[in-house]
């Protein structure tokens, strides 16, 4: 749903914008409250000659400077489309997730040469792109998501409100993770610490936000399970919760045991809420944390260097203190959503520029 962020600034900063998706897909009924102009096309499959002629003709009557798609798999739409009109208009794909597959196939180089430049939302998919994709380095540019600071300020959460909800103690710690219940999020990891460190320490609750996706609701009850099953009576399940600032500035300590992540916007959102944290050493996570300075890092998939890492924080409220500031700072400096559009123009000013 980051699309959907970045149109909203977009239309803030009186930029005209037009959507193109897929019809009642999310995208699509989120959008009905932007009072823009939306075109929906139906693609099931990589080869779209009905629809690349649909395109054609919205693509032409619209006349745009930017045509800035985020997926892939819409090139296959898009590239035949722009090539039927003979539009020069900049292309941009902004690339989300990584890929294992090898793209540097006659037909795909025939896709990706139309593209002006790439977006990497971390150095990890900046690098999984230019060795899966026909790109040259120099068409990838790496561009960090942003989170609204307005939304996450300390001083506006209702930390003793969620406190007094789930019966923490004035005395207690609360450390907690944020994700959805899917196999290598950090679940086990973080239960196995939750466990170690309760046998040492009679002051710290734990806490897990998120809900399973669709299909996934089977690996949710088997951690459940597992916590039951190891008497940890100490653990919250919270489930989803919309009131996510609220929520983090209830906690002292913040986990993202992620076993892989393209980048890592929950760790972000806690970070500006001035947590500090404790990261798995993997993937984005590396672009948004440091070690020592906003947060402590172990290696992935370790609970046991992840409870000696928690406990660093737990022993030392002034160390907690002080990386919560760095955090909040870094945000403040890297991951604002207003510093995120503003390379953004750069990019779309930059792209419309090199094609004159």
């Amino acid at each position: 749903m980051y699309f959907i962020t970045t149109v909203k600034q977009l239309i803030a900063r009186d930029i005209k914008v037009e959507i193109l998706c897929y019809p009642e897909s999310r995208i699509h009924l989120e959008s009905n409250s932007l009072n823009i102009l939306i075109h929906t096309i139906k693609t099931s499959r990589y080869f779209h000659p009905l629809e690349a002629f649909l395109l054609k003709e919205i693509l032409n009557n619209g006349n745009y400077d930017i045509i800035h798609s985020h997926a892939s798999k819409d090139l296959w739409v898009l590239v035949p489309a722009l090539k039927m009109i003979k539009s020069t208009a900049p292309l941009l794909l902004t690339k989300h997730v990584g890929s294992f597959v090898i793209k540097k196939d006659f037909f795909h180089k025939w896709l990706y040469k139309r593209v002006s430049f790439a977006i990497a939302i971390s150095e990890v998919i900046k690098k999984n792109l230019v060795e899966t994709c026909p790109l040259s380095e120099d068409k990838v540019q790496l561009l960090h998501n942003g989170i609204p600071l307005e939304n996450f300020n300390p001083l506006q959460a209702n930390r003793k409100g969620i406190r007094d909800e789930f019966g923490i103690k004035e005395n207690e710690l609360l450390i907690g993770m944020l994700a959805r219940f899917s196999p290598g999020k950090g679940h086990e990891e973080f239960l196995s610490a939750a466990e170690s460190l309760s046998a040492k320490y009679d002051n710290l609750k734990f806490i897990v936000v998120g809900e399973a996706s669709k299909g996934e609701g089977d690996y949710a009850e088997h951690i459940k399970q597992k916590a039951a099953e190891r008497k940890l009576q100490n653990i919250i399940f919270a489930g989803f919760r919309s009131d996510t600032r609220d929520v983090l500035s209830a906690m002292d300590v913040f986990v993202f045991p992620s076993h892989a992540e393209a980048f890592g916007l929950a760790l972000v959102e806690a970070m500006a809420m001035k947590l500090p944290s404790v990261c798995s050493n993997s993937d984005g996570i590396l672009d948004i944390a440091v070690d020592g300075v906003t947060s402590f890092l172990f290696e992935k998939k370790n609970w046991k260097e992840l409870a000696d890492k928690i406990e660093l924080l737990v022993q030392s409220p002034s160390q907690r203190n002080e990386m919560g500031d760095a955090a909040r700072k870094r945000v403040e400096e890297n991951f604002a959503l207003e510093v995120h559009m503003d390379k953004l123009l750069n990019v779309y000013s930059n792209s419309i520029n090199a094609g004159k």
